[in-house]
């Protein structure tokens, strides 16, 4: 072989520059990414907690008669809007009317009896004053049949008088002293009667007297069941779930329908265990209904923290005893009140899902609630009209039967 047929070996070929810097601008902005994450979490993600486990709430307010009757007429339906005191369902008053009738007519009686016992005190004082009277009367008889049979006696010694006399004397004085008793008698019979009719009288006017007072009571009683005959809207809100029916026959406290109040709504935002660290009563919180999509937020704020998980206030808890066990993590309903004036604007329905994001920035509130309500969560004055027309009509019935100017 000659040297010329010696191959020489190529040198190594030099790296690609391109494909190095390529790799290195990679690895760069995988780290700047990274960073940018860790930053992100720390200063931003950090600071908020979201859950798309959110349902809204409000009060189902149940229409329910208090007392039993026949369906005769319906005045609502679902998805009507209804206003507070609107009458919804009325019933057949007949059997209520007639009840009326007599509690109205029983009362009148009574007060008329008792005006009688009133009046039964005068009578009683002048019977004692005539029986003062018998009673003087008997000892002035008795002093002058006593006088009368003291001179006779005194006569009958020298024989002037006769013993027949004497004797018809002595009868006079014994007749004279049973008077007295007898008269004595009617007059403590008759003080014993005042007593026990002054008894039935005394400190009370015939208005508060406890019979006219009882009587009175039935009246209410009937009053009341005559205007629950219709039954009102206890607050303005929509009708849902009617499932009454014309001719039925409902009994006391039979659900008929319900009302759900559009400004008295809120959410039920169910967050994990983790998540519950740093959520606090007061922080704000950002929604968003599907109903709606993300263009449309909701503003609300944290009122409370939920005292147990769903499934603890399940009725077959999940525990080891029922062989049912399984570790899983739980959440937390966290109640969130929103703002009436947006409700009212972007309207919501109970069980709408939302999506909720807590701002835990700041940490100055209370995990849970230390002070009770101050006031009354809901409330109604419709039913106390109801009352009112009662008083009037009782106080109407013993004003006419009075027979006072």
């Amino acid at each position: 072989m000659t040297t010329s047929e010696v191959q020489t070996p190529h040198p190594r070929a030099a790296g690609n520059p391109a494909r190095k810097k390529a790799l290195l601008s990679l690895l760069g902005l995988v780290v700047v990414v990274g960073l940018a994450w860790i930053a992100y979490e720390w200063l931003v993600a950090s600071h908020y907690e979201s859950t798309d486990n959110a349902y809204v709430q409000g009060n189902v307010i149940q229409i329910t008669p208090q007392i039993g009757g026949t369906v005769m007429a319906i005045l609502a339906d679902d998805t009507d809007y209804v206003k507070a005191g609107q009458a919804l369902v009325r019933l057949d008053p007949t059997d209520v009317g007639v009840a009326l009738d007599q509690a109205r007519a029983n009362l009148a009686q009574v007060v008329r009896q008792v005006r009688t016992v009133y009046a039964n005190n005068g009578s009683l004082a002048a019977q004692i004053a005539l029986r003062e009277s018998d009673v003087v009367r008997a000892q002035l008889e008795i002093a002058r049949a006593s006088d009368d049979f003291n001179r006779r006696q005194a006569l009958a010694k020298n024989g002037a008088v006769s013993k027949e006399d004497l004797n018809h004397a002595q009868t006079q004085l014994d007749n004279g002293k049973s008077a007295l008793a007898a008269a004595q008698a009617a007059l403590a019979v008759a003080r014993e009667q005042l007593v026990s009719n002054q008894a039935m009288t005394d400190g009370v006017s015939i208005e508060q007297h406890p019979g006219v007072l009882a009587a009175a009571a039935k009246v209410r009683e009937a009053w009341l069941a005559s205007q629950r005959m219709s039954l009102p809207a206890p607050v303005n809100g929509y009708v849902a779930r009617r499932s009454v029916q014309l001719g039925q026959r409902v009994a006391a406290g039979t659900p008929l329908m319900s009302i759900v109040p559009m400004d008295q709504m809120w959410v039920d935002a169910n967050f994990k265990e983790i998540q519950l660290r740093h959520i606090r009563i007061g922080q704000s919180v950002k929604l968003t209904a599907d109903l709606y999509g993300k263009k449309t937020e909701y503003k609300g704020t944290v009122v409370g923290l939920g005292m147990g998980t769903g499934s603890a206030f399940a009725l077959l808890p999940a525990q080891n005893a029922t062989g049912n066990w399984i570790k899983v993590v739980q959440r937390i309903p966290v109640r969130v009140a929103l703002d009436p004036a947006e409700v009212a604007k972007y309207p919501l329905r109970v069980g709408l899902s939302m999506e909720a994001t807590v701002d835990v920035s700041q940490q100055g509130g209370k995990a849970l609630a230390d002070t009770p309500r101050a006031d009354a969560l809901i409330q109604t004055a419709v039913y106390e009209t109801v009352a009112s027309g009662a008083d009037e009509e009782v106080r109407k019935i013993i004003s006419a039967n009075l027979a006072r100017k």
